[in-house]
Parts: C-alpha cells; sequence; structure tokens
C-alpha cells in the first residue's frame, strides 16, 4: 500500500508491505537510490513500513525484498519488466 503527501516539488512517500509468509526483514529498493536496499520497519501487526521524500514529477521502478531474497511488486502500481527476467513497480508522482 502506497501513502503519499505532495508539498511543493516534494511528495512524501510511505511504502507499507504485508508479506503473505511470516517475514524477518523486508527492504525497498528503488531508482532513487541506485538500487540500495532501506530496510523497513515492522508493526505489530507484522505489516513493514518506510517514509520517503521523492522529488515530485518523477517515475521510480521500485520493489520489495523479503528476507534479502524474495522480489515483490506493489500492488497499486503497474508493472514494468525488470532485466533479471522479473517485474519492478513503477510509481508516477
Amino acid at each position: 500500500m502506497l501513502t503519499m503527501k505532495q508539498k511543493d516539488t516534494k511528495t512524501w512517500v510511505t511504502f507499507t508491505f504485508t508479506p503473505s509468509e511470516i517475514a524477518d526483514a523486508v527492504s525497498v529498493c528503488g531508482e532513487w537510490n541506485e538500487w540500495k536496499e532501506e530496510p523497513m520497519k515492522k508493526k505489530k501487526s507484522g505489516e513493514f513500513y518506510i517514509t520517503k521524500v521523492l522529488k515530485t514529477g518523477n517515475c521510480f521502478q521500485f520493489g520489495y525484498k523479503v528476507n534479502g531474497n524474495g522480489w515483490f511488486t506493489e500492488e497499486e502500481c503497474s508493472t514494468v519488466p525488470s532485466p533479471f527476467a522479473g517485474q519492478n513497480s513503477l510509481l508516477k508522482l
């Protein structure tokens, strides 16, 4: 799930991901930081979340990495082919 709040040229995007199975760690990886893994915080409910401040007017590919290896897309976003034979989510701001 994505929550967005725009102000001027910046958009605060909160990424929330609920793994389908028990997960110890979830990271978001995207074009905004050259695909560096950014660990998400875990809620008591089992959801993971992180808020990023991104530049409005851009598009970014991203995905969620679960337990260091599983790759998942965001259901609320369209997807585009990944160069690694999978799919990436496409975030349009």
